[in-house]
């Protein structure tokens, strides 16, 4: 099948710090999936990455340059997909711009995740017209490539939505059929937990990065918790309530899955070398990225050609798009 009678996929990842297993898992894995039967456009979106650290921009620009080692190393292949950078694109910024002056604020406001961040990030003044119209810029960088699926898991539906809500209104507004309504490619994301038993998170510092070296990754599985009612080696445990067992469910084969389970169960088997097996095949998993990642990184070249090329395939369908909205606009 061809680019051109493929359908579109378009997906962004923000560069708000090194990218780990949960990132990998619940994102990666189907955007490599999606390469096979989609025209897929995958970027860096730096510009979001300031809705949130606008006051601390010092590591951006290596968080920009690891997340696209990582995404390489991973599997996402140049040839198949266009990978770009947001802010290599200005043409993000000027729909962007162009959109914001027809959204009403009510619908920036009853976006559920502006007051949960808020509420979670106390650390950082989030009131900011930046962070309030964030989806306005997610709803740019969506309509501008005219994607046929967004990849989004079922909490991502709502941002989706106000997406084709401002293409509607862009529509109606100007008598005009600019952007077609993006539907959802919705997607299931694996139960990733961190060291701390907690969601992996950057923020929560409980990450199991793709950059980590196997040392670190064997330490990290070493001191992550486990059953809290299983204090003593003797204890039975309960795998269902285990977070290392999570780990297991994702990285080990079902007769392994199976046998931990009992063994725990019956005390047949320590916390410490149930963590050793899943760290075996955690890092069995893993080693061919860390090789792909180690040749990227002695090239450093080769990463900016693919951004440059990846670039110069947005832009064309950037600045088309931009035309028919200037042509519709009458500006």
């Amino acid at each position: 099948m061809t680019t051109a009678s493929r359908k579109r996929v378009l997906s962004g990842m923000q560069p708000s710090g090194l990218m780990h297993l949960g990132n990998y898992l619940g994102a990666l894995e189907n955007w490599k999936a999606l390469q096979e039967n989609y025209d897929c456009f995958f970027f860096v979106a730096d510009w979001h990455a300031l809705s949130t650290n606008y006051a601390d921009t010092s590591r951006i620009r290596e968080f920009v340059r690891e997340l696209l080692i990582d995404w390489l190393a991973a599997g996402i292949d140049p040839k198949r997909s266009t990978v770009f950078i947001q802010s290599h694109i200005p043409e993000h910024a000027v729909l962007h711009l162009l959109l914001s002056m027809m959204v009403p604020v009510s619908w920036l406001e009853r976006n559920p995740t502006y007051k949960e961040k808020q509420d979670e990030i106390k650390e950082k003044d989030l009131s900011t017209y930046g962070f309030l119209g964030y989806p306005v810029l997610q709803a740019a960088d969506i309509l501008l490539y005219k994607p046929d699926f967004v990849p989004v898991g079922k909490d991502q539906l709502p941002h989706l939505e106000l997406t084709r809500e401002l293409a509607r209104r862009f529509n109606d507004i100007y008598k005009k059929s600019v952007f077609p309504e993006p539907k959802e490619h919705l997607t299931k994301f694996p139960k990733v937990l961190g060291t701390d038993g907690r969601k992996m998170s950057k923020s929560y510092g409980n990450t199991i990065n793709l950059s980590d070296a196997e040392p670190v990754v064997r330490q990290k599985l070493k001191t992550m918790v486990t059953d809290p009612a299983r204090v003593r080696r003797t204890d039975p445990g309960n795998p269902d309530v285990c977070p290392v067992y999570e780990f297991h469910k994702i990285y080990s084969p079902q007769e392994l899955q199976a046998q931990i389970n009992k063994d725990c169960r019956t005390a047949a088997i320590g916390c410490i070398d149930c963590k050793k097996l899943v760290a075996d095949k955690m890092v069995e998993r893993m080693a061919p990225m860390w090789d792909a990642r180690a040749a990227l990184t002695s090239h450093p070249s080769r990463i900016d050609e693919i951004v440059q090329d990846g670039s110069a395939r947005a832009e064309k369908v950037a600045k088309a798009t931009l035309a028919e909205v200037n042509e519709a606009m009458k500006i």
